[in-house]
Formats: C-alpha cells, sequence, structure tokens
C-alpha cells in the first residue's frame, strides 16, 4: 500500500497542508500558514485530538439526551471535525456548515470526503452573513470556531453578534465558542460582556493555566438563555486527558469586572498569539 503524503494547496487565506498522522491510518492535520487547524481521523470520527474540540464536543455530548439528534450551526468548518463527530455520536443530526474560504472547503472535500447521509450541508459563506439569514429559534447548539488566520475577526466580536447569535438559538439552545487570549484578558472580557447583554447565563471552560493568566491559550465561552447545565460538564473536563475547569456564577462576574460590551463601530479582531503559541513542534 501506498504511505500517504501530505497535500499542500494555496487556499483563500493563505497556503493549506494536510499531513498524514504516521501513527493512525487515514488520520490528517490541517495546518494553514503552519498553525494547526483541524484534525480528523476519517476511520474514527469520534477520536478528538485537539484540547479546545474535546471541550466543544464535551459541550455537545451534555446539549441533549445520549443519542438524541441535534440541529447544529458550526461557523468556522476547517476539516469539519465536530461535524462528523456530531453525525457519528447523535445520528439523524441536521448540521449546517459555514465557512467562509472556499478553497479550503474544495480541498477538504477532495481529501477528506463526508460519508454519505451524514446530515452535514456545508455552506461557503461569511459566518456572521450565514447567522444572520438563519431563521429565529432553528439552532439547539451554534458552535463558533472562526479564524482568520490566527485572530477572530472583528465582525464576529460585537454585541450585535451576540444578540444575533441568541435570536437563532431556541430558548433552551446552547451557544458555545472558542476563544483565544491571555492575562489580563481584555478580549475575553469584552466578549463575556457581550454575552452577558444578550443571554442570561454565562459560563466558561479552560486549563486553570490559561484561566489563571499563566500562558495565552484557548477558552470555550458558553451562552444560554437558561440555566447551563453545568455539573455534568465539569465532570467530562475533569476527567478528560487534558483537564479543564468549568467557571460560572460570582468567578464570572468578577472575570468580568468593569468590562462593557462593545458595538459593531468598535470591535476588533481578537489579540495575535505570541510566537509559538499555537506552533506545531
Amino acid at each position: 500500500m501506498n504511505e500517504p503524503i501530505p497535500v499542500i494547496r494555496d487556499v483563500d487565506c493563505g497556503t493549506a497542508r494536510l499531513l498524514p498522522d504516521v501513527d493512525r491510518d487515514r488520520a490528517w492535520l490541517l495546518t494553514v500558514d503552519e498553525a494547526p487547524q483541524s484534525y480528523v481521523d476519517l476511520d474514527d470520527p469520534t477520536y478528538l485530538e485537539f484540547e479546545y474540540v474535546r471541550r466543544l464536543a464535551h459541550v455537545l455530548d451534555c446539549a441533549a439526551p445520549e443519542d438524541a439528534p441535534l440541529d447544529v450551526l458550526h461557523l468556522g468548518g476547517g476539516a469539519l471535525t465536530l461535524p462528523r463527530y456530531v453525525a457519528a455520536t447523535r445520528p439523524g443530526s441536521r448540521q449546517d456548515v459555514v465557512e467562509a474560504d472556499r478553497e479550503l472547503l474544495r480541498m477538504v472535500r477532495e481529501h477528506l470526503p463526508l460519508p454519505g447521509g451524514s446530515g452535514i450541508t456545508v455552506h461557503a459563506a461569511d459566518a456572521r452573513a450565514q447567522l444572520e439569514a438563519a431563521p429565529p429559534g432553528s439552532a439547539d447548539v451554534i458552535v463558533a470556531d472562526v479564524f482568520g488566520g490566527s485572530r477572530v475577526p472583528a465582525h464576529l466580536t460585537s454585541v450585535e453578534y451576540a444578540r444575533t447569535a441568541g435570536r437563532v438559538l431556541r430558548p433552551d439552545g446552547i451557544y458555545a465558542a472558542n476563544l483565544a487570549d491571555g492575562a489580563p484578558f481584555a478580549f475575553l472580557r469584552s466578549q463575556l460582556a457581550n454575552f452577558a447583554a444578550a443571554f442570561g447565563e454565562l459560563a466558561l471552560i479552560g486549563e486553570p493555566a490559561v484561566l489563571r493568566g499563566r500562558r495565552f491559550g484557548n477558552v470555550v465561552l458558553l451562552a444560554s438563555h437558561t440555566p447551563i447545565a453545568t455539573a455534568p460538564l465539569t465532570r467530562r473536563c475533569a476527567a478528560d486527558a487534558f483537564p479543564a475547569r468549568v467557571t460560572d456564577g460570582p468567578a464570572l462576574v468578577r472575570l468580568i469586572g468593569g468590562a462593557r460590551p462593545v458595538a459593531d463601530t468598535d470591535a476588533v479582531a481578537s489579540p495575535e498569539p505570541p510566537d509559538g503559541a499555537f506552533s506545531l513542534g
């Protein structure tokens, strides 16, 4: 059998590479401009390599009773890791994936095809435009993992964007976003303030070292119109191979501090990661 070889292609947002995993057959790492973006095992879509993706999967696992199908809107597609996971763990789910990088989508479709009957529909579109066009109350879960290079685009960091997400979710739905920041958390605090203005309940999942400000890293922001079931989520995150902490209530209020919601006119992209923060090796 021929050994898989890397695939390199110029896409809309840079240079994408699909790198085969020498330890797992039919498993691939997607990078864009050397930054890791997605990991997919075509033979086992429930295998999740990245820590923050595992935390988003915990949220999806706790979003409804086991095996119950979900209506999920994914903002940001990459190699479609989480849509594949939901299709495998919750058959019958309806999922819409929004990815602005058309060339990246072509690359993924060609080399990492979706299984037939997956229930996944992929849209080559801007995440906010697609969100604004979505029907009210149409999603059980919104997963936001949108990065232009290594930064969340400014038009996805405003309170107007947060309110649009709130309109699209069902009353008991949950919004889950992958964000990245470091102390003193100016960006993260502004995002929490945005979603506090649009939702009644918030929570945060992160590695303790990141939440304590010891290093730059990923955190998952959760928002809902109804109370978030943090107990099962806390158990899953604590028992994970990469343990994380769930923060809510007064601790989250203290983290927000004096931060105020940010309007579209003042919104900025997330901070540039320090050198080496997410690089390979």
